[in-house]
């Protein structure tokens, strides 16, 4: 296996490359995109194989226009201290969750990463710029399906979006490998939100722009400011390859590269920063020794119990794991074909860091007993084939159901929840 420190200085300056729009990338020279002889005897961090080709799109002559799209007003700014510019010891604050001495500067000022406020889309079969194994984070609300390419999410790091009904926050931090999606209602308010260009646990500070309180991307959790101690409910959302998004929802709707900013979309500025054993920039806390510090994990939370994360790479290999949590009996499946955005220089190239899902082990009340096969994850009791986001593939209806997980590093879910299990054979 491949091992690529990055000292934390090249690190610094690809952020604020990042930041800034830059395309020269001063890290991309340290590192080299995956090979097969780069992987191990598991087959896990092999090359996706990729050619980098484009999927046409499924219509020639669908239009690539935007496709316009509901838009929920923010709540108006409020008189209150701010936590982001001003004194983070304001006495009309609530006391700090967090240690303020270790919410560090990751180098950009607010928004120098700038947020999406007003994105566009594009139907799914209108695409034709990306392929078959790039990242997407896919979120579905209400019958609506949307796809965010990490390759646009990896220089903006939050999209504040409208998905159905629900005004809901994207956010994608590269340094902590961990996408979420928040309702962005909070009692009588609809808050949005902006980079502090700070971190905590080497993870994304997030602001809210109503009353510029400070919240921890990881858990959503307000932590410093006026909103101290509210906490935003999550969604269910999953990192796929393009093609499992195009395929299982080909009227879907895609975010676009038409941010108002210009970035060089499909490069990836952090190249080798998934090595298991390299630096987590910034990352002042404890090393768990439990895994590696940027093992990939999947995890699954509950608010009163521990966490409980499986490693990636076994259920890579595996194909599905049967594993217990808070209560109930669940599996994970890993389908190959979706690429590591944080290896290559470019996002289409990085190794196979497979698609992940988590589903209650059940169907219709009865167990179920998934083998991954060349269609999906096949039921040996029904004799029903899912795909990765749990549908029937035969188009019967049948439908596992998902449960919410993280797929992350190991030093970030060790660090936020410090009494996480790690689920072994």
């Amino acid at each position: 296996m491949r091992t690529r420190t990055l000292p934390a200085l090249l690190i610094a300056l690809t952020i604020l490359a990042a930041a800034c729009g830059s395309t020269d990338d001063p890290v991309t020279e340290a590192a080299s995109p995956a090979t097969d002889a780069d992987a191990g005897a598991s087959g896990f961090r092999t090359s996706t194989g990729s050619d980098g080709a484009h999927l046409p799109a499924l219509d020639p002559d669908a239009s690539s226009a935007a496709i316009e799209v509901e838009r929920i007003a923010s709540t108006e700014r409020e008189r209150v201290p701010s936590a982001l510019r001003g004194d983070r010891l304001d006495p009309a604050f609530p006391a700090p969750l967090i240690p303020l001495d270790r919410v560090l500067s990751g180098g950009p000022p607010p928004d120098g990463i700038p947020p999406i406020d007003e994105p566009r889309f594009q139907s799914a079969a209108s695409v034709d710029w990306l392929t078959a194994v790039e990242p997407v984070i896919v979120l579905e609300l209400e019958g609506d399906a949307r796809a965010y390419p990490v390759q646009v999410m990896t220089w903006h790091e939050i999209v504040n979006d409208v998905v159905g009904s629900v005004p809901v926050a994207v956010a994608y931090c590269p340094l902590c490998n961990s996408a979420l999606a928040y309702d962005r209602r909070l009692g009588d308010r609809i808050l949005d939100f902006g980079t502090s260009g700070e971190l905590f646990n080497s993870s994304l500070v997030m602001y809210d722009r109503q009353t510029e309180s400070l919240w921890t991307h990881f858990d959503s959790r307000a932590v410093v400011g006026h909103l101290t101690g509210e906490r935003l409910e999550t969604f269910s959302i999953q990192t796929t390859s393009w093609q499992d998004f195009r395929d299982a929802h080909p009227d879907g709707l895609v975010l676009t590269r038409d941010t108002g900013f210009t970035r060089d979309y499909g490069r990836n500025p952090y190249v080798g920063y998934d090595d298991p054993d390299g630096v987590a920039f910034l990352f002042d806390g404890d090393a768990d020794p439990r895994l590696p510090i940027k093992e990939r994990v999947i995890v699954v939370r509950d608010d009163s119990e521990p966490a409980v994360a499986v490693p990636l790479e076994t259920v890579f290999v595996d194909g599905v794991v049967a594993f217990d949590a808070h209560g109930l009996d669940l599996v994970a499946v890993v389908q190959p074909g979706t690429s590591s955005p944080l290896d290559s220089g470019q996002i289409e190239l990085g190794y196979d860091q497979g698609a992940a899902a988590v589903f209650v082990a059940e169907l219709e009340g009865e167990p179920i007993e998934l083998t991954r096969t060349a269609a999906g994850f096949e039921d040996a009791v029904s004799g029903v084939t899912f795909d990765i986001f749990g549908d029937a593939v035969d188009g019967s209806g049948a439908a596992l159901t998902p449960v919410e997980h993280l797929d992350t590093f190991w030093f970030a879910i060790a660090a936020f929840e410090p009494d996480a299990t790690v689920w072994a054979e």
